[in-house]
């Protein structure tokens, strides 16, 4: 069932509960993107907002449509709570991660896609087992899809489209002190999701 778009809403105390949580979530992946790379990850306090599908372009936060990127999408699945995480990578992070991961030569397409898989799985998994054990839910992941690569935000949104009106948006952006390393995390929940999600926080909030 549909739940009318005007029910759909988000509270400052909620919204300030989502970014705690996504604090610690953030932060767990962080640690394990660092051990893997042995370089500090710098974290921002992560953006929380309730947005029309139409707008979110608007949400990826220093992704420009000049850019060259490459993105990673995976859906999940738990207690009625449904979403999709999508990372977005600054391509010219490539050579530096390549380096901090110590692969030799110039990175090829098939190395740029290892480790573009290998960023993803720490970093899209650790945040949604995070936030999942918080909350109490288990989230079942889908297999991460590559949307694109050495393309621009207009085409990862294209490919990425989705049936929904209305998106509750968690921002993340990494980035790795004094590399070129940085990229965009976008944990997206359907509108069908946020009214259980907000339960579920309400009941942090008591």
């Amino acid at each position: 069932m549909t739940i009318p778009l005007t029910l759909v809403s988000l509270t400052d105390d909620q919204r300030d509960c989502y970014q705690e949580l996504t604090n610690v979530a953030m932060g767990q992946a962080a640690d394990r993107l660092a051990r893997l790379l042995d370089s500090y990850v710098v974290l921002p306090i992560p953006k929380v907002n309730l947005i029309e599908i139409s707008d979110l372009r608007m949400a990826i936060e220093g992704a420009r449509d000049d850019d060259a990127i490459s993105a990673v999408c995976q859906g999940f699945i738990g207690s009625g709570i449904a979403g999709e995480a999508l990372l977005l990578f600054n391509d010219t992070s490539f050579s530096d991660l390549a380096r901090l991961t110590r692969y030799q030569g110039e990175p090829n397409h098939q190395a740029q896609l290892e480790l573009l898989m290998d960023v993803s799985s720490i970093l899209i998994g650790a945040c949604i087992q995070g936030i999942g054990e918080q909350l109490e839910i288990h989230f079942n992941q889908g297999h991460p899809v590559i949307l694109g690569q050495h393309c621009n935000v207009s085409d990862i949104l294209k490919i990425s489209h989705q049936n929904w009106r209305r998106t509750l948006a968690i921002e993340i952006h990494y980035t790795m002190e004094a590399v070129n390393i940085d990229c965009d995390l976008l944990l997206l929940f359907t509108e069908d999701s946020v009214v259980r999600l907000n339960q579920k926080i309400d009941y942090l909030l008591d």
